[in-house]
C-alpha cells in the first residue's frame, strides 16, 4: 500500500493507512500492546520505540506519513510531554498534523491540564484490566479513522 499526503492549505493530511507510532520504555507493556494491536486486526504498521528522544529523531527524518502517536508520559530522558511540546516547536513537526494522544499510568490532574495546554488530542489513563486495555485503544484508533479537524476537509 502506498504512503501518500495531500495538501490542504499548507498543511499536509495524514492518510489513515500510516504506522502509528508507540512510545513505551516498558518491553512488556509493548509486547501487550503489540498483540492487542494484532487481536484487533488493525492494520497499520506499528513502530515502537524505547524514548521520544528515538521517536523525535524518526519523526524528523522519516518520509512516512504516521497516522497517530501513542506516548507514555514518564519516560527516561525526555518525557511524553517534553515530546509533546517539541513536535509543536518544530515547524516540519507541527504542519504534519500527526495526531497525538497519551496512555498512560499517570492520573495526576496537573499533568493533564499541563498536556491539554499544549493541545494534546487524547489522555488516556492505562486500565487495570487487558480487556479494559483492548476496548481503549481500540476505542482511540476508531476515533482518529473517522475524525475530522480542519486540515482534513
Amino acid at each position: 500500500m502506498a504512503l501518500y499526503s495531500i495538501m490542504v492549505g499548507q498543511k499536509e493530511v495524514m492518510p489513515k493507512s500510516g504506522p502509528i507510532i508507540i512510545i513505551e520504555d516498558d518491553a512488556d507493556d509493548q509486547e501487550l500492546m503489540n498483540e492487542i494491536f494484532k487481536e484487533l486486526e488493525i492494520p497499520n504498521l506499528l513502530r515502537f520505540f524505547d524514548s521520544c528522544l528515538q521517536a523525535f529523531e524518526y519523526l524528523l527524518t522519516t518520509l512516512e506519513k504516521p497516522f497517530l502517536i501513542i506516548s507514555d508520559i514518564n519516560l527516561p530522558a525526555m518525557t511524553g510531554l517534553e515530546l509533546c511540546r517539541k513536535i509543536s516547536e518544530t515547524e516540519s513537526l507541527k504542519m504534519k498534523n500527526i495526531p497525538f494522544v497519551f496512555l498512560t499510568t499517570s492520573s495526576d490532574h496537573r499533568v493533564i491540564t499541563e498536556a491539554y495546554d499544549m493541545f494534546v488530542q487524547g489522555f488516556f489513563v492505562k486500565p487495570a484490566s487487558i480487556n479494559e486495555l483492548k476496548c481503549t485503544i481500540r476505542m482511540i484508533i476508531d476515533y482518529w479513522k473517522v475524525c475530522r479537524h480542519p486540515y482534513t476537509g
